[in-house]
């Protein structure tokens, strides 16, 4: 995978990507101020590089009834490697479970899951998280509502339309 030194045109091309992963070359490359050719050459060089992982649709999850969001963290009897890689792929087995992250402290993993009522979250936890493997204990925090909902990181403008604010 070769690496791209960004320049400010890489970084519009990134920012508006991000923020609307839709949007067309046309309207890309009119925003990065150059022609559509060229743009559309820097956007598979940032693929080939790494930086754009891929394009993703955001989904209402109340509309498809996960109307439950819960914050799982986990301790595991140990931490040793391959007992982290053993969680770490189990969870991939989990398609209620969205996002896991490894942390440093108290617990070892924090998981997302969504589950359509409370029900379904609590034969999730009873039958798949705390019986697995290695798990000693679960601690869960419901979640009321999203407050900030951004995802990617901030892409730093120099200039251009946002008046050099990050995004």
């Amino acid at each position: 995978m070769q690496r791209v030194k960004l320049d400010e045109i890489d970084r519009r091309i990134l920012h508006d990507l991000q923020e609307d992963g839709r949007i067309t070359n046309v309207e890309l490359a009119k925003n990065a101020g150059i022609s559509a050719p060229p743009c559309l050459r820097r956007v598979r060089a940032l693929e080939e590089a790494g930086y754009i992982e891929g394009y993703h649709a955001r989904l209402n999850a109340e509309h498809l009834g996960f109307g439950v969001t819960v914050f799982a963290l986990v301790g595991l009897q140990s931490q040793a490697e391959v007992d982290l890689s053993a969680f770490e792929n189990l969870v991939q087995s989990w398609p209620l479970v969205r996002e896991c992250y490894m942390l440093a402290g108290e617990n070892d993993f924090i998981l997302k899951v969504v589950a359509k009522d409370w029900d379904t979250y609590q034969h999730f936890l009873t039958h798949e998280l705390t019986a697995a493997p290695n798990v000693e204990h679960v601690k869960t925090s419901l979640g009321i509502r999203v407050s900030k909902f951004v995802p990617g990181v901030p892409v730093e403008l120099g200039s251009g339309k946002d008046g050099g604010n990050s995004s």
